[in-house]
């Protein structure tokens, strides 16, 4: 009953940060990656380090396929922990992260095919300069790609920083901190098509306190999972929260 109410949140959150630091490894292992294979503008040299590097490149594109679907299992274990407090709320966040993973998942196949042109696996262009500009190109679309799925990176912490500040079972300013993160996600995708040149330098900087907010996320929810509440205070089980409460929080 009770007992069962106050630890069920915390094993929840355990899980929810295990899949998030889960997502975090596997991505982050994925972008350096790319910045260590693909250099912008230069076909030879991108396709030099592709075939030096292709192993680790197969490794990449597996990263990738993993933490978009796990993101996916993260969201539905954030929307079970959260949907109490608002269900479109969690809904829309569930939502956003499936379009993002989607075109994670898609982006992959351009990164994977630039490597197959690059290995001779596949022939689409005759000669070496040909094949070289195929290969940028392919990584060029998997390099810009990313920005697209970047703005459903940003979206789906909106609802989750609204979430977490009216469930008052983490700290208010982390949930403010990851609705900044999520408008600095998208603010950094808007320079990386808008601002020629150093569209992509700006993207880098402006995201920094999105990287800041999710590496909170992560450890709050492995260290502490969520707040332990007061003896007079209890985290309302989904589907028992009362109408005024339910009123409150939306």
């Amino acid at each position: 009953g009770q007992y069962e109410g106050r630890t069920s949140p915390k094993r929840l959150a355990r899980i929810a940060g295990v899949l998030y630091l889960l997502v975090a490894i596997f991505s982050a292992f994925a972008y350096f990656m790319e910045k260590k294979v693909y250099v912008s503008g230069d076909a030879a040299t991108t396709t030099r380090n592709v075939i030096a590097h292709s192993g680790l490149v197969r490794t990449a594109v597996v990263a990738d396929l993993l933490q978009a679907t796990i993101w996916v299992f993260l969201a539905m274990t954030l929307y079970v922990l959260l949907k109490h407090v608002n269900k479109n709320a969690a809904s829309a966040m569930v939502v956003f992260v499936a379009i993002g993973a989607g075109i994670t998942l898609l982006n992959e196949v351009f990164e994977f095919e630039g490597l197959r042109t690059a290995t001779g696996a596949v022939h689409l262009a005759a000669g070496t300069t040909g094949r070289n500009a195929q290969v940028l190109l392919l990584l060029d679309t998997q390099h810009y790609g990313f920005f697209i799925a970047q703005i459903f990176f940003g979206l789906w912490l909106v609802p989750l920083g609204y979430l977490a500040y009216k469930s008052q079972m983490f700290p208010d300013a982390l949930g403010v901190l990851l609705v900044i993160g999520g408008a600095c996600y998208l603010a950094g995708t808007l320079a990386a098509f808008l601002i020629p040149g150093s569209g992509q330098n700006v993207n880098t900087f402006i995201t920094i306190p999105s990287a800041i907010a999710e590496i909170c996320m992560v450890v709050y929810l492995l260290v502490i999972g969520v707040k332990t509440p007061e003896p007079d205070e209890r985290i309302p089980a989904p589907g028992l929260i009362s109408s005024g409460d339910k009123s409150r929080s939306q």
